[in-house]
């Protein structure tokens, strides 16, 4: 299978037409199609569920749509490449890619990469935002340099940077809930409660001890992967979401607040990088700026 060819199938699954596709790609539409067909015959998959004559949509089969995943991801394994070996000897400059959760800790992140900058401008910064399983298989496939995770990292195939950035579990909710108007939240405050869970959370069962429950004993009316969305959820009354503290803005004349977790549940924060990793010069000195801020407590007093 030729990248050239996945270009051509990307630009059919943008374009949902293999007539647009070709006029972008500029070939005739016939030779289009006939790279498509020979890359399903390759395959053995039909990839593309053509139109009828009334209609010249295309649309992808559950098999296209995994070749479209992984062609993207390919792609810009490739073009990351490319940038890495073709740098110079002398020249410090390239792409630096970090997954990171939502977290106020990525500030610590944020603030090296201003520091790299001031001595390396063409250096960028690209971060990619999910949860730690999405942070996990971009670091396996090469996708990003750096990760950003709560909780334990997995010393055998990553190494680690502790982050001094503490996070607080708690509770969004309305200002008008009857909750808002405790201090803090107990485990029993939300036994009744409809609750609105990360993935991670519902991955992982971290908060299910806290609690005090089994899986099938409370409410979850809802999942996010971005506490923006879940967010929503709470401001239309669909329920509590469970979080950390700083990611949404509660002041002002904001219709949420938040409660703290108590007892209190910690987690630690880590920049993770793989094991034996080459470093591309650009990442190469990002990571250096990362343990030269931590050594000179350069990010927080």
């Amino acid at each position: 299978m030729e990248l050239r060819v996945l270009q051509y199938f990307l630009a059919v699954a943008r374009e949902q037409s293999i007539s647009a596709a070709a006029e972008s790609l500029h070939l005739t539409q016939p030779t289009l199609s006939t790279q498509l067909k020979a890359m399903e015959d390759e395959l053995g998959k039909q990839l593309l569920i053509r139109g009828t004559k009334g209609s010249r949509k295309v649309t992808l089969t559950e098999e296209g749509m995994i070749l479209r995943k992984r062609a993207e991801e390919i792609l810009q394994l490739v073009k990351k490449t490319e940038e890495e070996v073709t740098q110079s000897d002398e020249t410090i400059a390239g792409n630096v890619f970090i997954g990171a959760g939502e977290t106020d800790g990525i500030r610590f992140l944020i603030k090296a990469q201003h520091a790299l900058q001031q001595k390396y401008p063409l250096v960028y910064f690209h971060i990619q935002s999910g949860d730690r399983k999405d942070i996990l298989e971009s670091l396996d496939r090469g996708l990003c340099d750096f990760g950003l995770i709560l909780g334990e990292a997995d010393t055998s195939k990553y190494d680690y940077l502790d982050i001094p950035s503490q996070d607080t579990w708690g509770v969004l909710m309305r200002q008008d809930s009857p909750l808002a108007d405790k201090e803090v939240i107990k485990p029993e405050d939300l036994w009744d409660k409809p609750l609105i869970l990360s993935r991670q959370e519902c991955l992982e069962g971290i908060l299910l001890p806290w609690l005090g429950k089994e899986r099938g004993q409370i409410r979850k009316v809802a999942t996010y992967s971005l506490l923006f969305n879940a967010s929503l959820m709470v401001e239309e009354g669909l329920g509590y979401a469970v979080c950390l503290d700083k990611i949404i803005n509660t002041s002002g004349e904001s219709k949420l607040c938040f409660r703290p977790l108590s007892p209190k549940v910690d987690m630690k924060m880590h920049v993770i990088w793989k094991k034996y990793q080459v470093f591309s010069k650009a990442a190469d000195k990002y990571l250096q700026q990362l343990r030269q801020s931590l050594e000179q407590n350069l990010i927080f007093p």
